[in-house]
């Protein structure tokens, strides 16, 4: 069975090389980059010629844009800052040559936070659907953290997905702001309402859920840094709603 898969990209010289890299024995790689200024495309021409530069159109647009690139019977959606590691590598090419009868598979996904794998805090073993029939999957339309739709079985994988996300604290902050705008306004989109009460009250749900009840309290200081920020995320993108809500009646 063959394979493509697909990444989108922007100013991802740091990355796109390993992520790319770690897929080289796939049929195909599509790349498509949003006219980064650094050297993305550059070193993604050095795996594949179908590198497509498009503006940016959104998350799940711009994936689909990749995804209308792809030949291949099967399709594996990865992004800039993760790594197949041979485990999965291997364990992909026995599935996908056993005519599995499932149309879509959950990843599991191992993912790094400050240079630190975070094993609890609801992160791991973090699933996310990402390989899939090309006839039978699409991607949502949601602003942030869309997804895939699958029509059929779903199965899973053992092995997993490496993310090495947020190296840094200015990485993680420089999205911060970014995917809150875009929760808000989504949330604005479906007509959902807040209060200051409610922010509060989410907030501080959140840091108990990841660092109590999801043992993030096990995963050190880069656990309790991660929960913090997650609280701080939650209160920041209700923050916006609520001003939002405030615009609009005025």
């Amino acid at each position: 069975m063959s394979l493509s898969v697909i990444v989108i990209t922007f100013n991802e010289e740091m990355n796109i090389g390993a992520c790319l890299q770690s897929v080289e024995w796939a049929d195909e790689l599509i790349v498509v980059d949003s006219k980064s200024s650094d050297k993305t495309v550059e070193i993604a021409k050095t795996y594949t010629d179908k590198v497509v530069i498009t503006d940016w159109f959104g998350y799940a647009e711009n994936k689909r844009i990749a995804l209308s690139q792809a030949s291949c019977e099967w399709v594996f959606w990865l992004d800039a800052d993760e790594r197949v590691s041979p485990e999965l590598k291997e364990e992909i090419i026995e599935l996908l040559a056993a005519n599995p009868p499932q149309n879509g598979f959950q990843i599991k996904r191992k993912a790094f936070f400050l240079g630190k794998w975070i094993k609890h805090c609801g992160w791991y073993p973090g699933y996310v659907l990402r390989l899939f029939r090309r006839q039978h999957g699409d991607l949502n339309n949601k602003r942030v953290h869309e997804g895939l739709e699958i029509a059929g079985e779903i199965g899973q994988s053992k092995h997993a997905l490496l993310h090495y996300t947020d190296h840094i604290l200015d990485h993680y902050l420089s999205k911060f702001n970014r995917y809150t705008t875009l929760a808000a306004n989504e949330m604005a989109q479906k007509g959902q309402h807040t209060n200051i009460v409610e922010m509060c009250f989410r907030s501080l749900f959140a840091f108990i859920k990841m660092y109590f009840f999801k043992l993030g309290i096990l995963d050190g200081s880069k656990g309790f840094m991660l929960c913090l920020l997650s609280s701080g995320y939650v209160m920041c993108k209700y923050a916006k709603l609520w001003e939002i809500q405030k615009q609009n009646r005025s």
